[in-house]
Order: C-alpha cells, then sequence, then structure tokens
C-alpha cells in the first residue's frame, strides 16, 4: 500500500509542477477573453485620431535614404512611443476591473469532487473496525440579493475609469504628436538654415574672388581682399555652426522617432513656401477645449470615479442581504463520511448587519471625501494648465501669421539689393563695405523668412495639440 501511496503522491507532484507551463498554452477554466463585454471597441479597431478615418498604421516602412515627410514622422513617433504603449495596457487593465466590478451581480458557484477511504481500527477488540470507502461532494452557491448601493457605485467608479483611461491614452497621444511635430520643425529648420548658411558662405567666395580680381587690376586696395576674405571666414563659421545644430536636431528627432541611434534621417531640404488663417477665435478655442481635450476629459471621469467611491465606503457600514444553497454527499466540509449513501441540500437567506467595527467605515468614507476634495483641485489645475498653453499657442500662431508676409518681403528686398550691389561692385560704382552689408543683410533675411515659415506651421500644429483636437489629417494638410 505504500508503494501505491507513493506512485499516487508522484503523479499528483508531476501534474503540479506541469500544470504552470500547460496553463499557460490553455486555461480549460476560464476559456473566455470577455463574456461580461467589458472592452471598447477602441482595443479592437484602434484609435482614430480628431478629423481623422482611420487608426494609426504602426506597420510602416521608411526606407531613411528618402526624405522623411511629417506624416510618416509622426507614424514612427506613435508607434514607437513607451508611454502610449503603456497607457493603452491602462485601458485593457481598466477594462478588466469593469468586469471585476459586474462580476458581482452574479452568483458564485463551488463545487468539489473526492474520494474518501476511511478506516477505523480500535483497540477493544469488543468494538468492530469499519472500512468505509465513499465518492464524496459537495457544492454551494452564494448570490448576493441587496446592498445599500456598493456595487452599482463600484461598477460606476469602474467605468469612469475607464473612460478615464482612454482619454489619458487619447491625450499621451496628443501630446506625443506635439514632441514630434516640434522635433521635426526643428531639425527641418536647421536643415533650411545650413542650405542658407551655405549659400552665404558661397556668396562670400564669389566676393572675394571679385575682390582679388580688382586687386589685381588695381581697380581696389588689399583693403578689400582682406574685409572680404574675414567676410568669408565668418560665413564658414556660421555654416559650420549651422551643420552642429541641424545635426543635433536631427539626432533628438531621431530619438522621439524610436529608432536606431545610428540611423540617418534625411529631411526635406526646405520648408516650402506656406501661408493660411489662424480659423477661429481665441474664445471658441478655449470653448471646445473645456468640452474636448482628452487630459480634462480624464480628470472629469477620475473625479466622478471618486464621488462614486463616497458611495461604496458608505455603504460598506451598511447591511446585506445573501441568498446561499448547498449540496453535501456523504458528508460536510471537515466531517468524516457517512457509513451509508447519503444527501443533503440546505437553502437560507442571511441578512448581515454591521454593529460596531470600530468606526473603520467612518474613517474610509473621510478618506474618500478627501480623494473628491483631491480630485476637484486636479481638474482644475488641468484645466488652469491646459488653458494657459492654449493662450500661448494661439498667440504664437497670431504673431507667425502675421510676420509670414513681412519676411517674404523682406527677404525679396535682400536679394534684389544684393543683385544690385554686386554689379555696382563690379563696376567699381561701389565699395567692399556697402556689398558685404547688403550680403549680410541678405543672410538675416533669409534667417527671417526661415524662421517665420516655422514659426507657424509649428504654431498651428501647436495650436491644434493644446486644444486636444490634431489628428494625422491635420499633420499631412
Amino acid at each position: 500500500m505504500s508503494a501505491k501511496l507513493l506512485r499516487t503522491g508522484a503523479v499528483i507532484l508531476v501534474a503540479g509542477l506541469s500544470w504552470p507551463n500547460f496553463a499557460l498554452a490553455f486555461d480549460p477554466i476560464y476559456p473566455f477573453t470577455d463574456p461580461l463585454l467589458t472592452m471598447p471597441e477602441v482595443v479592437e479597431q484602434g484609435v482614430i485620431l480628431p478629423g481623422d478615418t482611420a487608426p494609426i498604421p504602426c506597420s510602416i516602412q521608411k526606407d531613411f535614404s528618402h526624405p522623411l515627410a511629417l506624416g510618416e514622422a509622426v507614424d514612427l513617433a506613435l508607434c514607437n512611443n513607451p508611454q502610449i504603449r503603456s497607457t493603452w495596457a491602462d485601458i485593457k487593465i481598466q477594462a478588466g476591473a469593469v468586469g471585476e466590478a459586474r462580476a458581482t451581480y452574479l452568483p458564485a458557484l463551488t463545487g468539489s469532487l473526492s474520494r474518501t477511504s476511511d478506516r477505523i481500527r480500535y483497540s477493544d477488540s469488543r468494538y468492530p473496525s469499519s472500512n468505509i470507502n465513499r465518492n464524496t461532494a459537495q457544492g454551494g452557491l452564494t448570490w448576493r440579493i441587496f446592498d445599500f448601493g456598493g456595487r452599482a457605485a463600484n461598477h460606476q467608479a469602474a467605468e469612469s475609469l475607464l473612460a478615464a483611461a482612454m482619454a489619458t491614452h487619447n491625450g499621451t497621444l496628443q501630446k506625443a504628436l506635439s514632441s514630434v511635430i516640434q522635433a521635426y520643425f526643428d531639425a527641418v529648420t536647421a536643415g533650411a538654415t545650413l542650405k542658407a548658411k551655405t549659400t552665404s558662405e558661397e556668396i562670400a567666395g564669389n566676393t572675394l574672388h571679385s575682390a582679388k580680381l580688382r586687386e589685381e587690376k588695381g581697380a581696389s586696395s588689399q583693403s578689400d581682399t582682406l574685409q572680404a576674405t574675414t567676410a568669408l571666414a565668418k560665413s564658414s563659421l556660421e555654416k559650420n555652426r549651422a551643420l552642429g545644430e541641424y545635426e543635433k536636431a536631427r539626432s533628438v528627432l531621431g530619438y522621439i522617432l524610436g529608432i536606431p541611434a545610428n540611423t540617418v534621417v534625411s529631411l526635406p531640404e526646405d520648408l516650402g513656401e506656406s501661408a493660411g488663417e489662424n480659423g477661429k477665435a481665441l474664445s471658441q478655442w478655449l470653448e471646445e477645449t473645456q468640452k474636448n481635450h482628452p487630459a480634462i476629459l480624464a480628470a472629469k471621469n477620475q473625479l466622478e470615479a471618486a464621488k462614486k467611491r463616497v458611495t461604496v465606503a458608505r455603504s460598506a457600514g451598511m447591511p446585506t442581504l445573501n441568498f446561499s444553497t448547498n449540496y453535501y454527499q456523504n458528508t460536510r466540509p471537515g466531517e468524516a463520511v457517512t457509513s451509508i449513501e447519503a444527501q443533503e441540500t440546505t437553502m437560507g437567506l442571511a441578512l448581515s448587519i454591521p454593529i460596531f467595527e470600530g468606526f473603520s467605515t467612518t474613517y474610509k468614507v473621510r478618506g474618500a471625501q478627501a480623494q473628491v476634495e483631491q480630485k476637484e483641485a486636479a481638474l482644475a489645475d488641468t484645466e488652469h494648465q491646459i488653458a494657459m498653453e492654449l493662450i500661448k499657442a494661439h498667440a504664437d500662431a497670431t504673431s507667425a501669421l502675421q510676420n509670414l508676409d513681412a519676411s517674404a518681403i523682406l527677404l525679396e528686398a535682400a536679394q534684389k539689393a544684393l543683385v544690385v550691389s554686386q554689379r555696382k561692385y563690379d563696376k567699381g560704382a561701389a565699395d567692399i563695405i556697402e556689398l558685404l552689408n547688403t550680403q549680410g543683410a541678405l543672410s538675416d533675411a533669409q534667417n527671417q523668412r526661415i524662421r517665420c515659415l516655422a514659426d507657424w506651421r509649428s504654431a498651428r500644429l501647436r495650436l491644434l495639440a493644446s486644444a486636444g483636437q490634431i489628428g494625422r489629417s491635420a499633420v499631412t494638410e
């Protein structure tokens, strides 16, 4: 018999060790993924940003030898951002919490089956020995019929936290969009600045060549040549600095995109000529932001969940009514098996009335009320911060839009002035000082035009991001 028990124990041990691996592959006890339908559709369909018609495509394969478009940069950044993946997982976690809250409305059913061998030997020979082998079964059902709103409040709180998780995810998307837009325009602006500085260096080189020719012909002094040499050296220094800023901006962009550090990102050569309009008034932006910004929606849902937690805390100290029924075959829990076949069924209602719990419910309610106050303050702070960011973004967009025409006029005038000045210098009608001044004015005009174009595009998109209304369609327009 001892050998049989050892074999049985070995089988149980092997089964216990192998069960976790089997359970990872298939769970026969919990085969349903979402029986209470708690998972929101966004988990299956994907997030659709404001103004878009389709979710973010995360299967993008980019050849970085070709210029990176802003839309491609957005897709890469949103698909590789770890904070976005974290908030995406939070949605699934909160959906599970909603399922737990819904499950409290359903009955709980338990059961067990066993084979029991009961062998009794008495030292007194007057009492006969007994050897009973029985199949025993036990089953129970419990169902909470009534409470004072604790389950309902807990369910509503879980729903609010799920909505907050989805809003937080959308808010994280908006922040990531704003970051990649800023980094992209910083890099493209740095590239355009490098191109302008390279052109200035070429112009300074041509000026030096003209000065040397004039000096050889005796039409100018060595002073003109030295001043032209100085201007060329200065242009070379500015070009080298611009190159360094361009490489740094590309590195920052690559980091935000989540691509390998050794990847060389190719960008468009310039920003192009673009204009537009600022659209709605500031009051309209503020009104729509208060209604639709995901960070504000998340804070509001968290406040609503905190209010429901107060009801949950209060209901913990109130009576509850439970229904229960049990079935026993041949034994009860903790009792010996019967000598003959027996079946027993019980059924009852249980009213539980908390009488005194050391004032724990009182302090739970006070703590829950304090959580409500904290969430109210957090909501007010979120609204204040977003309003401040929106006001700044609106002012930047308005200013950048007003500067577009002025910068275009400035650049056109500086280009014409340089052409005239070069022609006069070649004919001896102007000195080197005038020519170098017009070159410097052209360089400044180019910088202003590049900056104004970058400021406008970036400010327009940051305005949409600050309002929580930016999507891929707004980026790629």
